[in-house]
């Protein structure tokens, strides 16, 4: 019998595949099940709603703004570039504040600089405060999308984790499909400032009950939820809980450390987590191109105004809503599947020690497929564009590029924390650094891409270098459990 047979994870008296039951005084790996714990989940799917939405919302005003601020539409599109940036960047910064002092203590610093930047974004007439507060208005909310993917890795179980990273992920999706119109609407008939104040109102308006009822999650402080954090971290309604118990246990005292973001170079330089990384950033990269270049290509070619463009956003919305919803359930299917073939039960309520388990081999196999449909779609979606078919045509790729593209940021995302359990902030920090940045240069070239070399070819190179991730990925499937495993050994060689 090989040793990945040999090996059983930490399970519970719920598992699956008729495998042996664990010892009954195992500690279940979190408190909060059933209603508790998908509320929990949707609060963090609502937070990562910000960041695209503010993102995406912006850019019909565009030309609006430069002409009322008088300024070149280049440097306005400087605005979008440096939001990009720093959706990269902060994560890095927050993440390890998040790991050391708790997600809701992060939450808090992030949506007050975020309503902050909104306001002073709809009072200023200025090109130079523009720039500084959008940078600030990114800081506010790109950490929103990390915290979410942490907040699954403390309450889910790896047997449920696709399904609920695809619940998280699906608040970003909608954010990343609605903007563009409302952004639309509000710059038609209100003004750009109405933009930020309509954020503004929806940010306070979500923030203040996420700060009275959101627990603190993070498993370094509260452990599955039964440990009280600190006073200051609590609750309302945990504060009083903890009030009218007679026995309740005493609050952990925390240590919070400085953010160190060169943490987040550490994980990047993981030679298993470069390989995924890129890979991840291709995909987004790719994707981006795409919505970059939407406006500007339908404008021309079929002759659309600010809202109508707006409306064309909604098959790539409706495709990665519907990745979201499906593709989680077929990762944790696979996981499934793997566990049964191994001998290993699969616990919803249990940790699962996965330092034998090929993880990797599990979710890679689902992208494989998604990968080189999205480069398919791309390629098609280029000609598509250069022959002017039907609008249809570019509406329903757009729907295809937005499922597949979704799809894969997902599953990368789970095995980034299946990979990083004990740090999934600063994981998902490392992808957001990546892909953002990456995604930052493809769209800035995207244009020149089109007018130098046509839009068939263009998307043809952007699609090509989809299919770059499938011998990549293999390589991450067939090595990374091993990798992985050596990695291990080191540190507790190290007594890490």
């Amino acid at each position: 019998m090989t040793d990945e047979k040999q090996a059983q994870s930490e399970i519970s008296p719920e598992v699956e595949d008729g495998s042996r039951s664990p010892p009954h005084e195992e500690e279940v790996y979190s408190i909060y099940h059933g209603r508790s714990k998908i509320l929990i989940v949707v609060a963090a799917s609502v937070a990562s709603l910000f960041s695209p939405l503010s993102a995406n919302i912006y850019l019909p005003a565009l030309d609006t703004i430069a002409d009322q601020l008088h300024v070149s539409n280049t440097l306005i599109n400087l605005t979008v570039t440096t939001y990009m940036l720093f959706q990269g960047l902060a994560p890095a910064i927050f993440a390890g504040f998040a790991d050391s002092a708790g997600r809701r203590p992060a939450y808090i610093v992030c949506f007050i600089a975020y309503i902050a930047a909104n306001i002073g974004l709809a009072t200023q007439r200025h090109y130079a405060a523009l720039m500084v507060l959008r940078c600030l208005q990114s800081t506010g909310s790109s950490s929103t999308i990390a915290l979410a993917n942490a907040i699954v890795a403390d309450v889910v179980t790896t047997a449920e984790r696709g399904v609920y990273i695809g619940y998280a992920s699906a608040g970003g999706v909608v954010g990343l499909s609605v903007g563009p119109i409302i952004g639309g609407l509000l710059t038609q008939f209100l003004g750009w400032p109405s933009i930020f104040w309509f954020l503004t109102i929806l940010a306070g308006a979500f923030f203040i009950p996420l700060l009275l009822f959101l627990p603190e999650t993070a498993r370094k402080i509260v452990g599955n939820g039964s440990q009280p954090p600190p006073l200051w971290n609590m609750s309302p309604l945990q504060l009083m809980q903890q009030r009218r118990s007679s026995n309740a246990a005493p609050p952990v005292k925390t240590r919070i450390h400085f953010p160190n973001p060169l943490k987040t170079l550490v994980i990047i330089c993981d030679k298993e987590v470069f390989l995924i990384l890129l890979c991840n950033s291709l995909v987004y990269s790719s994707y981006s191109a795409v919505m970059t270049s939407v406006t500007s290509q339908l404008k021309h070619l079929y002759k659309f105004n600010d809202v109508q463009i707006g409306l064309c956003f909604i098959p790539a919305g409706a495709g990665s809503l519907l990745a979201a919803y499906t593709q989680g359930r077929i990762a944790d299917w696979n996981y499934r599947r793997h566990a049964r073939h191994l001998g290993v039960a699969v616990s919803k309520t249990h940790r699962q020690d996965l330092s034998e388990f090929p993880i990797e081999q599990a979710r890679c196999e689902v992208i494989y497929p998604l990968v080189v449909v999205l480069g398919l779609g791309l390629i098609a979606y280029g000609w598509v564009l250069h022959y002017g078919t039907n609008l249809a045509g570019p509406l329903v790729l757009l729907l295809l590029v937005g499922y597949t593209a979704s799809a894969t940021f997902n599953i990368m995302s789970v095995l980034m924390v299946d990979i990083y359990t004990d740090s999934p902030a600063m994981a998902t920090a490392a992808m957001n650094l990546t892909r953002c940045w990456l995604g930052a240069g493809a769209s800035a070239v995207i244009l020149p891409m089109i007018e130098g070399m046509g839009r068939g070819w263009a998307f043809t190179l952007i699609g090509l270098l989809c299919f770059v991730c499938v011998p990549l990925l293999m390589v991450v499937s067939r090595l990374g459990h091993g990798w992985r495993r050596e990695k291990g050994i080191r540190e507790r060689n190290r007594g890490v």
